[in-house]
């Protein structure tokens, strides 16, 4: 398979995270749609695909040299959930079209005209023409990108129905789940699921990025941002049920897409035994779990389980996604 290249103006990165910068950071367009999503029916079908985990007690977090100071990811604290339900895969392209077409629901991308695009899916004189936030350089706030285009204006995903979508805000998420009849996973789930039942360990596999020279999970090889290799196969998204699932039969909680959960954003946890967290009441960003296929060891090693960022509720980019909950 070939590999990409992109160039990103030679600016230094300033803030190591592949995931793209708040709305407004970089605003290529006017806005000319209502900024609040119409409410959306709900659905009555039964949720389908879903795994029934029991709940339990696990440590949850991550304090040791792989951490990334300012995420609060630590302390490594007992945490309990109750018994939930959690999609084995990430929502799809196709998923995400039966929905918009039942409910005529307009993405935030679509009201504000634009969204986040990794600039080496671009070609030159669209990278420099296109504004990018400073922090962040490889990323360009393309004009008529959306779940639809994800590269912009004539692209399409004819043939990734079942790639994750993305360019879909916290909002855009909520209101799919709600229409799904589920939900969106708390952080604490999502964790306790993408674990896999495993103590502690790096990985939903284990604590060896490629067990025996394998590899199990979409991120990027080669030199961020200049060259993706693709040696695992996929460059850009990958099919949501692309590598093997977790011991729980969970694929893709890490790389590929991010994956938005309920919580509000917080780096600061009680360290005693806490059941069912919900985050706090109050704040401006939504957590984001999972890392993405553009994450990379030299700067940004978010795809271990215990890894997180976060974004305001509004943001979307072409490395963002969601899978679904739903009480048993």
């Amino acid at each position: 398979m070939g590999h990409i290249s992109a160039s990103v103006d030679g600016e230094e990165q300033a803030v190591p995270a592949c995931c793209a910068a708040p709305r407004g950071a970089a605003d290529p367009a006017p806005v000319a749609l209502p900024l609040t999503p119409a409410p959306v029916p709900r659905r009555k079908a039964a949720p389908k695909r879903m795994i029934a985990l029991p709940g339990g007690t696990f440590l949850m977090g991550n304090d040791d040299e792989h951490a990334n100071p300012g995420d609060g990811e630590g302390p490594v604290r007992e945490v309990t959930v109750s018994p939930f339900r959690i999609d084995e895969r990430a929502v799809t392209n196709a998923q995400f079209a039966a929905f918009v077409k039942e409910t005529g629901y307009v993405t935030a991308a679509e009201r504000f005209r634009w969204s986040y695009v990794f600039a080496g899916f671009l070609a030159p004189e669209q990278v420099r023409s296109t504004p990018a936030p400073a922090a962040t350089p490889w990323w360009r706030g393309v004009e008529g990108a959306t779940w639809r285009t994800p590269e912009g204006p004539g692209t399409d995903v004819g043939d990734r129905a079942r790639h994750p979508v993305v360019h879909v805000s916290w909002d855009d998420a909520q209101a799919y789940a709600a229409w799904a009849g589920k939900r969106l996973p708390t952080e604490a789930e999502w964790e306790y699921a993408a674990r896999g039942g495993l103590d502690r360990a790096r990985y939903p596999w284990g604590d060896e990025l490629t067990p025996r020279g394998r590899r199990r999970c979409n991120i990027w090889q080669g030199d961020f941002p200049v060259v993706d290799t693709g040696e695992d196969g996929h460059i850009g998204t990958a099919p949501v049920d692309a590598f093997r699932p977790n011991a729980y039969g969970l694929y893709n909680t890490v790389g590929n897409v991010w994956e938005w959960v309920a919580d509000r954003f917080t780096a600061t946890h009680p360290a005693t035994p806490v059941t069912d967290p919900r985050g706090p009441d109050h704040g401006d960003t939504r957590v984001m779990r999972g890392g993405s296929y553009m994450c990379h060891d030299s700067y940004c090693n978010r795809y271990r389980v215990a890894a997180r960022t976060r974004n305001t509720p509004d943001s979307s980019s072409g490395n963002c996604g969601f899978r679904c909950a739903a009480d048993v």
